[in-house]
């Protein structure tokens, strides 16, 4: 039996479209749900599933242009491909006491994610693991996953650190036999205590988790030189942070030797190192968007100065207040992001994006925040931003920036943004001019705030100045928007009551 595979309608006046990339080769087998293809038509990019498992048999190539309703691939289906296609593993590789193999494949992580990297593994091959406990962390370009071991058992690993692998590939397996016990693996009797002391510790003793085992790798340390204060013995992520590198002193011959064969360092006992480590997945990611960006806007930045003076004595007088009934603190955040929706709302092209030859014009303000995370800028949105309150921003604020850092924001909190927020100026910047995050047409830059002189009433006096930037894609944004909004920015910030009159 076999299933012939059609383009299929993918919306309204689109005719044809191109295939962007197969996701599998000729001959592949696929799985039932799997993803095979992805289509591009002149406005967005499309999924196709396999709608039976079998062999694949590609009729177009990749970029091959197809009418709607084209032939695309041919899909064999056969009661036996599954035994022909995948071997008996536990026949060949697990002997001794097997009962099953649990086959581990990559989960779907996330709509248009078709690959991720391993980026380091919490077990060794050969080690017990226990069901739902992390064993590695995969990374895609754009978040950080944690893979749980599906089984009781020992691990096999398949695919090693780096390794980059599809969406539905096999990454490991799991051998459960009759000797592996859930009870033996995490509560050891009293008996074990006195005849075998090592396995009386667990598997937790000496065991770093991914972010823990990540900050190790940056260090030079080894898991096993640090002492783990964590439940069993487990290494926190704080104990990975304060773990500091042992130098071992060598002897006066072994430096006489070093310097001897180093004539650069004999000769100012300077350090002369490099390090090379592969670009993460979000990092490349990043740098792919940014080069667009440059190449296929026409990005300006105007610039404006804003007096803080009465935010920052409104935040003075009510912050013990606010954070008293709230329990979060008054920041800066809120304010900005409040006088940014009313601007935008004043001035719709600011909040607007290009689609195609059409300018897409938002009601809505999804606010999106940049924050430095410890693998990359990424920037969370604020939902309907407009409808929240200075509590309800501040929240959300600390809620996605807690996430951000501990790399666990899903797909959706990082999608769909109409705005962007960026404070350099927490890092000390006095100006900068920003770069639009696309789709979006503009981006706002915050910067630190300096005591300056200025005029007020024909008289000099020093005030918090910060000075403020507005990037913008000037192929949807003129200059006089961009500059007004700036300027209904700096008054209601100026004028912090204008946000609650609305005027």
């Amino acid at each position: 039996m076999s299933l012939e595979m059609k383009v299929p309608s993918v919306g309204e006046s689109i005719s044809e479209v191109t295939v962007s990339q197969w996701m599998k080769n000729d001959g592949d087998h696929v799985e039932i749900d799997e993803v095979i293809c992805e289509l591009e038509s002149d406005k967005a990019t499309f999924e196709v599933s396999a709608e039976i498992e079998g062999i694949l048999k590609l009729k177009v190539g990749a970029g091959d242009t197809v009418e709607i309703g084209g032939l695309l691939c041919v899909i064999e289906a056969s009661s036996e491909i599954k035994e022909a296609i995948v071997p008996d593993v536990k026949s060949e590789k697990l002997t001794g006491g097997a009962v099953k193999t649990i086959q581990m494949l990559v989960p779907t992580v996330g709509e248009s994610i078709n690959e991720v990297t391993i980026s380091n593994w919490a077990k060794a091959s050969g080690d017990l693991v226990v069901l739902d406990e992390v064993i590695a962390e995969i990374e895609s370009d754009k978040a950080t996953f944690e893979l749980t071991a599906e089984a009781t058992g020992k691990l096999e690993i398949l695919a090693a650190d780096g390794t980059t692998l599809e969406i539905g590939g096999l990454i490991c397996q799991i051998a459960v036999t009759d000797e592996v016990q859930p009870s033996t693996a995490v509560i050891p009797s009293e008996s074990d205590h006195a005849t075998t002391p090592a396995v009386s510790k667990g598997y937790a003793v000496g065991h770093a988790p991914p972010a823990a085992t990540k900050i190790l790798a940056e260090k030079g340390i080894s898991a096993a030189a640090v002492q783990g204060t964590g439940v069993g013995g487990r290494i926190t992520k704080e104990d990975a942070m304060n773990a500091q590198l042992q130098k071992v002193e060598s002897s006066p011959k072994e430096q006489e030797k070093s310097i001897i064969n180093d004539p650069v360092q004999s000769a100012d006992q300077g350090e002369r190192s490099e390090q090379r480590q592969k670009m993460s997945p979000l990092r490349k990611t990043v740098a792919k968007r940014l080069v667009s960006v440059k190449n296929e806007t026409a990005m300006l930045t105007t610039f404006n100065e804003v007096n803080m003076q009465p935010i920052m004595e409104l935040r003075k007088k009510y912050k013990e207040s606010f954070k008293a009934k709230y329990e979060v603190g008054l920041g800066f955040m809120s304010f900005f992001t409040k006088a940014c929706c009313v601007a935008l709302q004043d001035w719709p092209a600011v909040n607007a994006k290009i689609d195609g030859d059409e300018i897409i014009y938002s009601n809505f303000c999804d606010v999106s925040i940049a924050v430095s995370a410890p693998k990359g800028l990424v920037v969370p949105v604020i939902r309907n931003a407009e409808t929240l309150s200075f509590e309800q921003i501040e929240r959300e604020v600390v809620r996605l920036a807690t996430k951000a850092r501990e790399n666990k924001l899903s797909i959706p909190e990082m999608t769909g943004g109409t705005f962007t927020i960026t404070n350099g100026g927490i890092f000390g910047s006095m100006l900068s001019t920003p770069i639009i995050n696309a789709p979006q047409s503009a981006i706002l830059g915050m910067h630190n705030i300096v005591q300056r002189p200025v005029v007020e009433d024909g008289e000099i006096v020093v005030r918090p100045i910060m000075y403020v930037a507005l990037s913008y894609d000037h192929r949807i944004i003129d200059g006089r928007e961009s500059v007004s909004f700036l300027v209904r920015l700096k008054e209601l910030l100026e004028d912090p009551s204008r946000l609650l009159l609305g005027v």
